[in-house]
């Protein structure tokens, strides 16, 4: 060995204080063995959702053959061809025609009920169970209920017509109702529970000491509660408006599937089940996500503008 060798040689235990050196600071920004236990998140993670998503992204771009008569054969054929049929381009104003209302009544109406369930009362846990429980029934068996109920042969028009409330029986599933009512029903339960979390995570001291200084309950709801709930509001819409904007099952068992609630996930499926066009039913896919992400920026935006300051409690 060479003096010039000898003299680049390091040390063995500086070598070895270098490397823990290094491991150290890696330790330290979280980078250590334990990122192995992402790995099948990871996977999982490509394989079901990265993957499949670009390829829809690029299925896009690959029209069909009469699409590429009608629309151009250029890339952008199935995006022209959307917008410029007006019995799939009408399926935005459909679906949101569903999914806005709803979303917004669930929140609504959740909010007075999970305020007064924070109190403890006798009746209270049955209560709540009754709320939750249509979480249980899934979207095919409350859609049967609503059938046998609120059909026009159902127990609902018979008991109405036999009381002499009614001449005929009332049009309440097959349409834009029965729709609206079975999103109604599956998603009330989601709104509640969001709601009666966010509503816990509120120090009641804070309240208390609103009522001490002399406001009555509709100024501790309107200047204290509310602001403090509003964020949390602002994701329970959210989440209520993508569960009632992807409707589907409720849209084909008691809807009006080519008419008042044709909406964009049976535009999808007519595409791909019954076309064989996977390309377009790749572009409405694209296009709901779209909308929706429109949707969420906005609520996100009038988020921005609430409270961001700590609530107190434990939530």
């Amino acid at each position: 060995m060479s003096v010039a060798q000898a003299g680049r040689r390091v040390p063995r235990s500086q070598r070895e204080r270098s490397t823990a050196s290094l491991k150290h600071r890696l330790a330290e920004r979280g980078i250590d063995g334990s990122l192995l236990m992402l790995l099948p998140a990871v996977v999982f993670t490509v394989v079901l959702f990265i993957y499949p998503f670009t390829y829809g992204i690029g299925l896009t771009f690959q029209p069909a053959f009469w699409i590429q008569d009608q629309w151009g054969a250029d890339a952008f054929a199935n995006y022209r061809a959307f917008f410029g049929d007006p019995f799939i381009f009408d399926s935005i104003y459909l679906t949101m025609r569903l999914a806005l209302p709803v979303a917004l009544f669930n929140v609504l109406a959740s909010i007075p009920v999970a305020y007064k369930l924070r109190h403890r009362f006798r009746g209270k846990k049955l209560l709540t169970t009754l709320l939750v429980l249509p979480i249980t029934l899934g979207t095919v068996l409350t859609a049967q209920g609503l059938l046998i109920f609120a059909g026009r042969q159902g127990w609902l028009n018979r008991f109405l017509m036999s009381i002499g409330l009614v001449d005929e029986p009332l049009q309440l599933v097959n349409n834009y109702w029965g729709v609206v009512f079975s999103l109604v029903i599956s998603g009330f339960p989601f709104a509640f529970l969001l709601i009666t979390s966010y509503l816990s995570g509120i120090d009641p001291s804070i309240e208390a000491a609103a009522r001490t200084m002399g406001a009555n309950w509709v100024q501790r709801f309107r200047r204290v509660v509310l602001p403090l709930l509003a964020p949390g509001l602002a994701t329970t819409f959210i989440l209520t408006f993508v569960l009632a904007f992807s409707v589907f099952p409720s849209a084909r068992l008691v809807g009006d599937a080519m008419g008042e609630t044709r909406v964009m996930s049976l535009m999808a499926f007519r595409a791909f089940g019954e076309q064989n066009d996977y390309p377009m039913a790749s572009t409405i896919a694209v296009m709901m996500g779209l909308v929706e992400l429109v949707v969420i920026a906005v609520v996100l935006l009038w988020r921005s503008f609430m409270y961001k300051g700590s609530t107190g409690g434990k939530g």
